[in-house]
């Protein structure tokens, strides 16, 4: 039998659908959190606006061809060039956050990235999926060892590739945030009271099952602002990389991404790809849109290395646009996100559904039965 759930979320045929339930199923501050960006949230809108005027050139003429989704992501097999990116304090979206989170992402075949600030631990996560294709971000923290000690927790854990995020030296001023006076946890106030009685389940839920907490660290109160400027190092260098490099085994991964130049220095000093990323606009605003540096990036790196690129995708469209322009894969927070909100586990496959679908539909359009065959379509 569907549940009511699973029929809210599958009325949703497209991500901005599940961002309007997951708007009406949760705080406004949690909300905010979400969709919000840095200052004027500029680099936000310009991201979405550029993928929109991306163009694709149909061929006319031929058989639709079977399609073919599957990619290979850094040595293994994935049903979509998707990737699950890192997201924290996911527990303040639904109170089941990263687990339900990983499984969907299991089910879909598809990899997730548990994130240093993470609200479920490294090793429940690995209990919870243990055969998936598990990732493990890590921000440098200005204890050194506490940094180790994780990215050694993950090694014993079974996550095969490590991402190494660098666009944070400081934390980005999210002014939603300010304004709606979000602390992690949320704090129990005369606002957030007036706003349970608005969005009863989520208030239920959040006071009835385990305090949310990081996973990866003892306590914190504060705003999301203050965190990053306390626990993380800014001056993170290209010795710290070769360290890291040192330290694991598997594939490494340098998020946040925005110069060609840096991209050819993390390679050569031992990355397995790079992401390029403005930390979906919720750092520097104004920053440059990722779909526009791809290219370069991918002019600069050759065809070997691999690069993911992320900000703003919505679509399946969306996707073959970056594949054409030089992609491996996607990385999406928000859209999963909202997914989560709708409708926990359930809403998250529907927003990979959407992806799914989105993608097959577009490259029955362009021709293109396999992923490799979308290169060159762009007009």
């Amino acid at each position: 039998m569907i549940s009511r759930t699973e029929r809210r979320v599958a009325a949703a045929d497209s991500i901005e659908q599940l961002r309007r339930i997951a708007r009406r199923r949760t705080p406004r501050a949690v909300f905010d959190y979400t969709d919000g960006a840095a200052e004027e949230e500029l680099t936000l809108r310009r991201a979405e606006a550029a993928l929109r005027s991306v163009e694709l050139r149909p061929h006319s003429f031929g058989p639709t061809p079977g399609i073919d989704t599957s990619t290979e992501i850094l040595g293994r097999r994935a049903t979509l060039p998707l990737v699950l990116a890192p997201t924290g304090y996911t527990r303040m979206m639904h109170h089941e956050g990263e687990l339900a989170v990983a499984r969907a992402a299991w089910s879909a075949g598809l990899p997730y990235t548990l994130s240093t600030m993470g609200t479920r631990s490294i090793e429940e996560v690995a209990a919870e999926c243990p055969a998936a294709d598990r990732w493990f971000q890590l921000y440098l923290w200005r204890d050194r060892a506490a940094s180790e000690d994780l990215v050694d927790r993950a090694g014993r854990a079974g996550y095969r590739t490590l991402m190494l995020t660098v666009d944070t030296a400081v934390g980005g001023l999210r002014l939603r945030d300010v304004r709606n006076g979000l602390t992690i946890p949320p704090a129990l106030t005369a606002r957030t009271l007036f706003d349970g009685a608005r969005h009863p389940h989520w208030w239920f839920n959040f006071l009835t099952t385990e305090p949310l907490s990081f996973a990866s660290m003892k306590a914190w109160t504060g705003t999301t602002e203050e965190l990053p400027n306390l626990l993380f190092d800014p001056t993170v260098t290209l010795a710290d990389l070769a360290w890291l490099r040192s330290a694991w085994a598997g594939p490494l991964l340098i998020k946040g991404i925005q110069h060609a130049d840096d991209a050819r220095a993390v390679i050569d000093a031992g990355a397995d790809g790079v992401i390029i990323s403005n930390h979906g606009g919720r750092q520097l605003d104004r920053a440059a849109t990722t779909i526009d540096l791809l290219p370069g990036i991918r002019a600069a790196l050759g065809p070997a290395a691999t690069i993911l690129v992320d900000g703003g995708f919505r679509s399946g469209a969306d996707l073959a646009a970056a594949l054409t322009l030089g992609a491996d894969a996607v990385m999406i927070g928000r859209p999963y996100l909202y997914g989560l909100m709708a409708g926990g586990e359930a809403g998250v496959r529907r927003a990979l559904e959407i992806f799914d679908s989105g993608l097959r539909s577009t490259m029955r359009y362009l021709g293109a039965g396999t992923i490799t065959d979308l290169t060159g379509t762009r007009a």
